[in-house]
């Protein structure tokens, strides 16, 4: 849905977090997992909207009381998803998702979408049209931003020397801190650059790109040599990084990402 590991990640977190403040609404003689899943989406259609996509206008389509499963024709799962992630908006996307992909019926897919059928056959019909018409198109180059990959070079080469007065340096005084499933907070509140420093495998930072986004890859050292095993995500405000978000406990996501780049390793 998101198109990003990252994202997608920031989702779940968002998602369970609000089912836990709302698990006194839930009627517990219903399924739980739909109720889940509607909540997950709204979450992701909120990101997408942030992000500036927004949703087509509804037209009227008269569409068959059946919907044929479709398969996309020439496209591994992969680039299918990408594509499928490039081309169609948030209702579309999820739609094709969970009835072509995870192979929902049209009535459980109305429901996680919390749609009507009718409208859940539109939006299929809708999709595949758009997926058929434009199969292959190239992937939209991400819009580098010199001043954070500078900032995201001195990171990596301060990280490395564990130049942590260096690292201050860059990061302003307010930033925020979020390692998933860990901490919270403040970064002047949190032990972040003593717990890397008391790490006993050996690890290193590195440039890169995670999902098209600019990222700092944590290198782990393997049988042989360094490789990806976590994601750090940086946002600067003005010329100081501002906040950052570290994924060193789901290192699931870096077999799930659509593509990942080193981009130097210091």
């Amino acid at each position: 849905m998101t198109g990003s590991v990252m994202d997608g990640e920031d989702v779940v977190q968002d998602a369970l977090f609000e089912a836990y403040r709302k698990l006194d609404q839930f009627d517990d003689s219903r399924p739980l997992s739909p109720w889940l899943f509607r909540i997950a989406h709204n979450r992701c259609i909120d990101l997408l909207r942030q992000r500036g996509a927004r949703d087509k206008a509804e037209t009227n389509i008269v569409v068959a009381d059946s919907a044929i499963p479709y398969e996309p024709a020439s496209l591994s799962v992969g680039p299918a998803l990408e594509h499928l992630v490039r081309t169609l908006p948030p209702k579309e996307r999820a739609c094709v998702l969970l009835k072509d992909v995870f192979d929902y019926s049209l009535e459980e897919t109305a429901e996680l979408v919390d749609s009507t059928l009718g409208g859940v056959k539109a939006a299929l019909n809708r999709a595949r049209t758009k997926l058929a018409a434009s199969p292959d198109p190239p992937k939209p180059s991400p819009d580098v931003n010199p001043e954070l990959t500078r900032v995201m070079r001195l990171y990596v080469e301060r990280f490395n020397r564990h130049d942590w007065n260096g690292l201050l340096e860059l990061i302003s005084a307010d930033a925020r801190l979020r390692v998933v499933d860990a901490f919270s907070g403040r970064l002047s509140d949190s032990p972040y650059f003593g717990n890397y420093e008391r790490w006993s495998m050996p690890w290193k930072m590195a440039i890169g790109e995670v999902d098209g986004e600019p990222v700092v890859i944590v290198m782990r050292h393997g049988a042989e040599t360094y490789e990806p095993y976590a994601i750090v995500r940086i946002t600067l405000v003005g010329q100081q990084i501002g906040s950052i978000v570290d994924y060193a406990h789901c290192p699931w996501m870096i077999p799930a990402a659509a593509s990942i780049t080193v981009a130097s390793s210091l």
